[in-house]
């Protein structure tokens, strides 16, 4: 598959239905949005930590990946400078779109590549992309886009899947033990069987050489709810033997002792100023 082509799998993949759309209920825009929110951060706290939206305050900001807007809104009333909002697919902006009016909130949103950002150098003091970068084709051109945009002395925030996770061995064994494949690796798994085709993930070394050109770079591992098999997880993959590990998977001990094993890598990366 060139390039091209496996650009346009995850576009229409995620142009099919936006991360989250399955679990609405509301068709009016301005409730939505609420409930969007609501579920995003009960489900996943550690975003609005992570994102520290208050830091946008009087900054130029750009978020990569905006789907529905949840993350997006959060930026705009937080009284950035500016707010630009990109997504690969013209659904996500529709939707952003909508939710923007209704809460009657800011934005510059336009349909683009975050392999090709349409922006000149050293144009955003702040960068955010969560769960995006990994189901680009070109992960590591993506990453040096998202410096060349940023100005000095400007952050990024991204957050890109972790290749040794709860989640991916759970895939594994599934699809690979189960299915007497056992010498399938987790990067097919990941590839084939998470989200959109061509999803990949990274050890916190890999995320580290993504960021080379940043003077500094923090990466943390958080376990969420596919680790924990909470809420939704496995809406994709049904079956008996996912209901029970949900019933006697030991969520407690994981958080007690499984942390280094999360789907997540929080990656908070500075150019030099």
């Amino acid at each position: 598959m060139t390039t091209s082509d496996a650009k346009d799998s995850v576009r229409d993949f995620w142009d099919t239905e936006s991360c989250g759309e399955a679990r609405l209920d509301h068709d009016d825009p301005g409730l939505r949005l609420a409930e969007l929110r609501a579920i995003r951060y009960e489900v996943e706290p550690y975003i609005p930590p992570f994102a520290d939206f208050d830091s946008a305050r009087g900054r130029d900001v750009l978020e990569i990946g905006v789907g529905m807007g949840s993350d997006h809104s959060m930026w705009a009333e937080a009284n950035p400078r500016s707010l630009t909002g990109i997504d690969l697919t013209p659904r996500a902006i529709e939707f952003t779109q909508q939710h923007f009016e209704a809460a009657q909130l800011q934005s510059q949103l336009r349909v683009a590549d975050a392999e090709n950002l349409p922006f000149e150098d050293a144009s955003f003091d702040l960068v955010y992309s969560w769960g995006v970068l990994h189901h680009s084709p070109d992960t590591p051109k993506a990453f040096k886009e998202v410096l060349r945009v940023l100005r000095p002395g400007g952050t990024a925030k991204v957050m890109i899947y972790h290749t040794h996770s709860f989640t991916g061995y759970l895939l594994w064994l599934r699809f690979g033990l189960l299915r007497l494949r056992p010498w399938l690796s987790l990067k097919e798994v990941y590839s084939a069987y998470l989200e959109s085709p061509g999803t990949k993930a990274y050890t916190r070394r890999e995320a580290r050489e993504l960021c080379d050109g940043f003077s500094e770079v923090d990466v943390e591992i958080q376990l969420n709810h596919g680790d924990l098999l909470e809420d939704h997880v496995g809406q994709r993959h049904p079956g008996k033997l996912l209901e029970l590990g949900k019933m006697i998977w030991p969520r407690r001990a994981i958080q007690s002792f499984g942390s280094g094993l999360g789907l997540y890598l929080l990656i908070t990366a500075r150019k030099s100023a």
